[in-house]
C-alpha cells in the first residue's frame, strides 16, 4: 500500500476514534458508580490505542510529506534522458557497423576500424555508454577518412570537360558547377525509341526476408542487356538492422514480367517514381501512379534529384546522403534515357551535377556497397554486393 493510501485510511480511523472518545465522555457523565470502574478501564484502553494510532498517523504523514517533496518530474526527465542516450549510442553503433560493411564490400582494408569497433562493443556490453559514445565519435572520423579515400576520384588528364550528356553510348566526363567544383561522371545514354528500360528481379514476386540475390552482371547477361546499373535501396543481409528482412525492399516496382512488387503497401506512398516506355514520366509520389502494365518498367526510390530541369534535393538529416561517395542515378529527358554515377559527391551534389548537364528528370538510386555500372560485358564501376534486382537497358 502506498504512503498516500495509508495516510488517508489512518486519517479516517483517527477521526472515528476521536468521535468515539467524545461519545465515551458524554456517556460516562450519565453513568453511576456501579459501572464507573469498567468505564474507566475502557477509557484507559482507548486512550492507549489512540496514542499509538496518533504516532502511526504522524509517521505516515511525515512519509507522505517526504514523498510530496520529491520532484518526480525531474526524476522522470533524468530517466528519459538516460534511455535516450542509450538508444542513441546503440543507433550510432549500428550505423557504424553498416558503414564498415559497405567499406568491406568496396574491398578496402578495415582492420584498424574493426579493432576499434570491437572495443566499442566491449564497452557497450559493460553498459559504459559514455565511453562508448566517445569512442564511436572517434570511429566515425576514421570511417569518414576511409570513405573519402574511396570516393576521391582523381580526374585523369584525358577526360573531357563537358556539361552535356552524350547523345548515345558510354561517356566518362567532368562536369563543372557554377561554384567551380568539378565532378567525374560515368554516364550511359540511349533512346527510348529503340531501347527498353526494364527491371530484372531475382525473386518472381514479393519477398519479405531471405530474398535471393545476384550480381548486376549476371542479371544483365541473362536478359541480354547492353547496359545495367544497380537499383533502388534495399536491406542487405549483412546489416544487423535487416536481420528479419534480409535482401528485401519495400518501394513500388514493376519488373520485366509486368509483376508489381510491394503494391499493397504503396497505395499512399510519397516516394517518387520513374516510369518508362517509349517515353518517360517522373512522378513526385508513387501514389500518383496506378498499376498500368502497358509500360516497360516502374521504379520508385528517393529522393527525386531533378524535376523539370530543376535540382530538387538540398540535403536532409540522413548522414548517408550527406557523405561523399559514388552516387548512382537513372534519368531522362523526353525520349532520352540515362543511367550513371556521379563520383565523389553527396546526394545533393549529384542533383546539382545532373541539373547542370541539362537533364530534365532524375531519380536517386542505391549507392555505397551496392554501386555498380555495367556496359558491353564489363563493369565500369563495381561490381559491389549482390542485389535483388538491377535496372537494364535492352534493345526493343
Amino acid at each position: 500500500m502506498s504512503s498516500y493510501s495509508k495516510f488517508i485510511i489512518l486519517s479516517l480511523i483517527y477521526t472515528i476514534l476521536l468521535s468515539g472518545l467524545s461519545f465515551y465522555h458524554y456517556q460516562s457523565s450519565r453513568q453511576f458508580q456501579s459501572n464507573n470502574s469498567s468505564l474507566s478501564s475502557q477509557k484507559t484502553t482507548l486512550e492507549t490505542q489512540l496514542s499509538q494510532l496518533e504516532q502511526q498517523y504522524q509517521q505516515i504523514q511525515q512519509e507522505y510529506q517526504s514523498l510530496q517533496s520529491q520532484d518526480q518530474i525531474k526524476i522522470n526527465q533524468e530517466l528519459e534522458s538516460t534511455i535516450s542516450q542509450i538508444n542513441k549510442t546503440f543507433t550510432q553503433a549500428n550505423q557504424s557497423y553498416e558503414d564498415i560493411v559497405d567499406l568491406k564490400a568496396a574491398k578496402l582494408n578495415t582492420n584498424k576500424i574493426d579493432t576499434k569497433f570491437a572495443s566499442i562493443l566491449s564497452l557497450l556490453s559493460k553498459q559504459n555508454y559514455a565511453s562508448a559514445a566517445s569512442a564511436l565519435s572517434d570511429l566515425k572520423k576514421d570511417i569518414s577518412t576511409l570513405q573519402s579515400s574511396l570516393s576521391q576520384a582523381s580526374i585523369p588528364a584525358n577526360v573531357i570537360q563537358k556539361n552535356t550528356p552524350p547523345d548515345s553510348g558510354y561517356s566518362r566526363q567532368t562536369v563543372t558547377l557554377d561554384d567551380g567544383r568539378q565532378f567525374l561522371v560515368d554516364i550511359i545514354s540511349a533512346n527510348l525509341s529503340n531501347t527498353k528500360v526494364i527491371v530484372d528481379t531475382v525473386s518472381d514476386s514479393d519477398c519479405r526476408n531471405d530474398c535471393p540475390v545476384k550480381s548486376v552482371g549476371e542479371l544483365a547477361a541473362r536478359s541480354g542487356a547492353f547496359a545495367a546499373i544497380n537499383g533502388p535501396y534495399f536491406c542487405p543481409a549483412s546489416y544487423p538492422s535487416c536481420a528479419d528482412k534480409k535482401n528485401s525492399f519495400d518501394t513500388l516496382l514493376m519488373n520485366k514480367s509486368k509483376t508489381y512488387f510491394n503494391s499493397d503497401n504503396n497505395v499512399y506512398s510519397s516516394v517518387p517514381a520513374a516510369i518508362f516506355s517509349s517515353t518517360s514520366r517522373f512522378v513526385t509520389k508513387s501514389s500518383e501512379w496506378g498499376r498500368d502494365t502497358s509500360v516497360d518498367s516502374v521504379i520508385a526510390n528517393q529522393p527525386l534529384l531533378v524535376f523539370n530541369g530543376q535540382s530538387q534535393f538540398n540535403g536532409d538529416d540522413d548522414p548517408k546522403k550527406s557523405s561523399v561517395g559514388s552516387r548512382s542515378f537513372i534519368a531522362a529527358t523526353d525520349s532520352a534515357v540515362y543511367i550513371g554515377i556521379v563520383k565523389s559527391a553527396s546526394v545533393a551534389d549529384a542533383a546539382k551535377v545532373i541539373a547542370k548537364m541539362g537533364i530534365k528528370n532524375a531519380l536517386n538510386l542505391d549507392s555505397g556497397g551496392s554501386t555498380a555500372l555495367w556496359t558491353n560485358g564489363k563493369y565500369v564501376a563495381g561490381p559491389g554486393r549482390d542485389l535483388p534486382f538491377a535496372i537494364l537497358l535492352v534493345k526493343r
